[in-house]
């Protein structure tokens, strides 16, 4: 499972001009599933977004975590972290799992993320989404669970 996480300070999803989902403070969690993740990986990443300190504390050092910061999730499906460029100029999403399997996995990772007491709003599995979101700091961070 790949995840490109971002604080934000407002973000919100529309589908076909709609909005199905938004947050305030809080992370864009950009998900993929990979056809090789290994079973459990769900709970493990969880744990680690859920208790990041990436939120400034009084001092304006980053020290608090999302609970502490009173932060929401939104969870965006998004096979495309999972593009291989290697070759050619059109990328293989041979790394990614079939999409019955990945919505499958993304919706256990939003779970694992509700199971630890977060608040989680979910994109739209296989939709051509609108993201719209304010980054904030900016602060991106790239996980893989494979190098964890």
């Amino acid at each position: 499972m790949r995840i490109v996480l971002q604080r934000v300070s407002r973000a919100a999803i529309r589908v076909g001009g709609e909005t199905i989902a938004e947050i305030g403070r809080g992370f864009v969690l950009l998900v993929a599933a990979g056809k090789d993740d290994a079973f459990g990986e769900y709970d493990r990443l969880a744990d680690k977004v859920v208790n990041l300190r990436v939120f400034p504390d009084t001092q304006g050092k980053m020290n608090l975590s999302l609970p502490e910061a009173g932060g929401e999730i939104l969870v965006v499906p998004q096979f495309t972290l999972y593009a291989s460029v290697r070759g050619g100029r059109r990328p293989s999403w041979d790394g990614a799992a079939a999409p019955e399997i990945a919505a499958d996995r993304v919706e256990a990772f939003a779970l694992a993320l509700e199971a630890r007491g977060a608040t989680v709003r979910r994109g739209a599995f296989g939709e051509h989404m609108d993201v719209e979101l304010v980054n904030d700091g900016p602060v991106t961070l790239w996980i893989d669970a494979a190098a964890l």
